[in-house]
């Protein structure tokens, strides 16, 4: 009696479907999970990427049959994550390490528009191409040139600087 009033258990996937899932965790994790730090943050930004890896997982035959399977999860992320507000938090450096971030970098990003954040972390802080960024947002390339651009001269207007070397 006690089977008949368990649901349905969901069969195991074959070692190949796991296979290709695990392959494209290992090429894509890393590229989406930088993308929606930039936009959200450390915490926040991985727990979006883990909720659109889940999503990838069990909709894994969906998703693996999409042209742009990373950009679907971006939006899958960002989805997700608007169900929650939360401050951004870039946590600054701590006092003691050596000086290798500007110390008012992370008030100056969080100052920029989700879309301009996203362009200059990947474009300077990852060395993504332009292109790979509109790949990822479905938007054309000179839409994230455009936002690139504004957030760079916010952040030299934020962080006074006059000269970029």
């Amino acid at each position: 009696m006690l089977s008949e009033e368990l649901a349905p258990v969901r069969p195991l996937r074959a070692a190949p479907e796991i296979a290709d899932f695990e392959s494209f965790v290992l090429g894509a994790e890393p590229r989406l999970r930088g993308a929606l730090i930039a936009i959200y943050g450390s915490d926040r930004g991985r727990e979006a990427t883990a909720e659109s890896l889940a999503y990838a997982w069990e909709h894994w035959e969906r998703v693996a049959g999409l042209d742009n399977p990373i950009g679907y999860l971006f939006r899958v992320a960002q989805s997700r994550s608007r169900l929650r507000k939360v401050p951004i938090i870039f946590v600054p450096p701590p006092p003691s390490a050596e000086r290798l971030v500007e110390p008012g970098l992370p008030d100056a990003l969080r100052a920029l528009s989700a879309s301009q954040r996203l362009a200059v972390v990947l474009v300077h802080a990852y060395g993504w191409r332009v292109r790979e960024v509109a790949e990822l947002t479905g938007v054309k390339p000179t839409t994230v040139q455009n936002h690139l651009e504004r957030g760079l001269r916010r952040l030299r207007q934020k962080l006074g600087v006059h000269d970029h070397a």
